[in-house]
């Protein structure tokens, strides 16, 4: 794993296991950041963290959310009780999901199923007064540096990703992918994009990677997991994916599939690209490990896959 800067902690959210999701502590004098808040039950270590570092809950200025994909949003009222002096900054489009979340959680229940509440917990609102819109451009003071929000949007409507002016630090959240730290190793380093129903966009998902490339960051620092080894093979084999997927989708269209048979058909194609990645990266998805961290998020993605490819079939 590339180390972070010192001012940056990674903090492990033990989301499902240990390795898998991941917040961010930005330390600036004496105040503080946390991007991306995990699930409830990530607060927990995230506090505890955040004291080892010396600090008390009233220094925490800001609580950010690149999107609110609930593995990157859904402890965000737990946090904000712990931090009275906080407030959320996220996109626009995210600030009425953090206000009102039962449209959010509604949704997810339909892509998570039985295993929701084990996974989220209770997903509670968080007062309008404490939630601020970071637009396209915005910036945000923390101490003596300066955090910029830029929209990018492919993975989710509403997305954004934060460039910290000390470090040269660029938040990526899910706009430039996963890259687990399990999977690396290799001839080439694995990494894996994520077309999240209901919103996957092709288009704008690889403009969102481009967009990230051209802000010439020193360290990105992905959600899923850690700080990225490799800005430029990273970023073709993630373009390489939205391509891969995008073509399934179009695929199934073009034959008409609705119902349980588009959702195999999306499985499959889904299942088969990230098998030949996974291959051109020396990795064998035989191996039990190596097939823990390679597909689980493949039911996300191909869900992602089948949704598109209904909105192209009524196009």
């Amino acid at each position: 794993m590339v180390e972070s800067p010192e001012s940056i902690v990674n903090i492990d959210g033990h989301y499902y296991y240990p390795g898998r999701a991941g917040s961010y502590l930005i330390i600036a004098g004496d105040e503080a950041a946390f991007v991306d808040n995990n699930t409830r039950f990530s607060v927990p270590n995230m506090m505890q963290t955040f004291e080892r570092e010396g600090f008390s809950p009233d220094q925490v200025r800001y609580c950010i959310v690149t999107h609110v994909h609930l593995d990157h949003s859904g402890g965000t009222a737990e946090l904000m009780k712990h931090c009275p002096n906080a407030t959320v900054l996220c996109h626009p489009k995210a600030s009425p999901h953090i206000i009102d979340p039962s449209k959010l959680v509604a949704g997810a229940r339909v892509v998570y199923g039985d295993i929701f509440d084990e996974l989220y917990g209770e997903i509670e609102a968080v007062a309008e007064e404490r939630v601020q819109s970071m637009d396209d451009g915005t910036t945000a003071e923390l101490g003596e540096r300066t955090l910029t929000f830029y929209d990018t949007p492919g993975h989710a409507r509403h997305h954004v990703c934060i460039h910290d002016s000390q470090t040269n630090t660029l938040f990526s959240g899910d706009a430039f992918g996963l890259m687990y730290q399990q999977l690396q190793g290799g001839k080439h380093p694995y990494m894996n994009y994520v077309c999240a129903p209901p919103t996957f966009e092709p288009t704008k998902a690889k403009a969102s990677i481009e967009r990230i490339l051209a802000l010439a960051p020193d360290h990105i620092g992905l959600t899923h997991f850690g700080f990225c080894t490799a800005h430029e093979e990273g970023a073709a084999m993630l373009i390489r994916n939205i391509d891969d997927a995008e073509q399934v989708s179009i695929k199934a269209a073009e034959l008409g599939l609705q119902g349980d048979a588009l959702q195999q058909f999306c499985d499959e194609g889904v299942l088969a690209y990230i098998k030949k990645e996974l291959a051109y990266c020396g990795l064998d998805i035989h191996d039990d490990a190596v097939n823990q961290w390679a597909v689980n998020e493949n039911q996300v993605t191909s869900q992602g896959c089948a949704v598109l490819a209904t909105r192209l079939q009524k196009a």
